[in-house]
């Protein structure tokens, strides 16, 4: 099998800590039926696509596999990609609870439910309130891959163009079990991709989501590698 290895033009170079939003992205918290989602958003060209990336579980546990009080992401990957992103129409979309704060929030929904349909249903409400009927580019981190997958199966009424994922899980049945976890009785799993324009990016050297994993699901033609990066900095140079 031959696999591509790429550099993604979308990318910057390196990711950083002290992360502030460009000047250029505005923050907006979206009010669903389920829950509140934090949005860093930038439209500025009414007849073009948007660009939506989704981020992963965030600081879902702690060192010692414990679940934590709060799961905003301590790493900045999905931001870095996303305000770097040189297209008229981009937006951050975390995922339910991360950076706000919603009394409807439990640890389910960052741990055994992370995937659950509250979880798909109130990503799905967020993008159709952003969007509405325009064309979408779905982009979806680490565990974000398995949300926005969910989306476009469960929500067709999303005029979704094309699905990127970036280092992500896409059958959480598969991914538990490679490592021995519990499973996540509280998610819906996707058991087959969805049928659209669609490309994924696997870190080279990623342990948290390996390569083996992900060629299970995907075509060969499907899979981009991008090398010498892992889970957490897939971050290259453009």
């Amino acid at each position: 099998m031959q696999i591509k290895y790429i550099i993604l033009s979308v990318m910057l170079a390196g990711c950083v800590t002290d992360w502030h939003a460009p000047g250029d992205f505005k923050y907006q918290t979206i009010n669903t039926k389920y829950f509140d989602i934090a949005t860093y958003q930038k439209l500025t060209d009414n007849n073009s696509p948007i660009y939506i990336f989704i981020e992963g579980d965030g600081y879902a546990f702690d060192a010692r596999g414990r679940p934590t009080h709060n799961p905003t992401p301590r790493g900045t990957t999905m931001r870095d990609i996303a305000t770097k992103t040189n297209m008229p129409n981009i937006v951050y979309m975390a995922r339910p609870c991360q950076f706000v704060s919603d009394k409807r929030c439990t640890k389910t929904d960052w741990t055994s439910g992370r995937f659950s349909q509250a979880v798909t249903d109130a990503t799905a409400d967020a993008i159709k309130q952003i969007a509405h009927k325009r064309p979408v580019i779905l982009t979806g981190y680490s565990g974000g891959a398995m949300v926005s997958g969910l989306v476009i199966q469960q929500h067709p009424e999303i005029n979704v163009q094309k699905w990127v994922t970036i280092a992500g899980v896409l059958n959480h049945h598969d991914w538990t079990q490679y490592f021995g976890d519990a499973p996540l009785v509280k998610s819906e799993n996707m058991t087959q991709l969805p049928q659209i324009n669609q490309m994924h990016y696997v870190a080279e050297h990623d342990s948290v989501v390996p390569y083996e994993l992900s060629k299970k699901w995907i075509p060969d033609d499907k899979i981009i590698i991008v090398p010498n990066t892992n889970h957490w900095n897939i971050c290259i140079s453009k």
